[in-house]
C-alpha cells in the first residue's frame, strides 16, 4: 500500500495519506449492427468504450448502467462481466482499475455527457486509435466470442 504523510493544520500531527487506484467501469454495448464507441469530449481524446468512475456508495453494475445511459442514451440489459483490467499504466491520468461489462443496448444511441460523438462499429472495422487499453479489451472480447458471435467478421 502506498502512502505519504501530511501534517494536520490544526494539531500538527502527521496523518497518513493513502493512495489507492480509482474504480471504473467500461461497457461493451452490443447492438444488432455492432458495438458502441464514444468519441471522448475530454482528455485523453479519441475513441473509447463508454464508461467512467464509480461513485461512492454505488455498485459496479449500477455504475455501468448509469454511465451507459449518460454517455450513449441507451438502456442496457443482460449485463455480464468480461473481466477486470488493472495495469497501472492503462490510464495516463491516474491508476484506475476497470470492471469491464458486456451488455445488450436498447434505444437509439445518442452522444451525451462526456461523449462528443458516438458510432457503432463491427469488430472488423474498429477505429485505429482507441483510448486507454480499450484495444486490448476489445481483442479479449473478440477472442472470447470468436466462434459464436454475430459482431465478428463472417467467413
Amino acid at each position: 500500500m502506498s502512502f505519504s504523510t501530511l501534517t494536520c493544520p490544526s494539531c500538527g500531527s502527521e496523518v497518513k495519506q493513502y493512495r489507492n487506484p480509482f474504480p471504473t467501469v467500461d461497457i461493451i454495448i452490443e447492438l444488432e449492427s455492432g458495438i458502441v464507441l464514444i468519441d471522448r469530449r475530454n482528455e485523453p481524446l479519441g475513441w473509447a468504450l463508454p464508461g467512467g468512475f464509480v461513485d461512492y456508495g454505488e455498485s459496479l453494475e449500477s455504475a455501468a448502467v448509469r454511465e451507459a445511459r449518460e454517455e450513449t442514451s441507451l438502456e442496457i440489459s443482460n449485463l455480464r462481466l468480461l473481466g477486470c483490467y488493472s495495469d497501472p499504466a492503462r490510464d495516463e491520468r491516474m491508476h484506475t482499475i476497470s470492471a469491464v461489462y458486456i451488455a445488450t443496448g436498447r434505444g437509439i444511441p445518442h452522444a451525451a455527457d462526456d461523449a462528443l460523438n458516438l458510432a457503432v462499429f463491427r469488430l472488423d472495422s474498429l477505429p485505429e486509435r482507441l483510448c486507454f487499453d480499450h484495444a486490448r479489451i476489445l481483442a479479449d472480447y473478440a477472442a472470447t466470442f470468436a466462434n459464436n458471435h454475430r459482431l465478428l467478421p463472417s467467413g
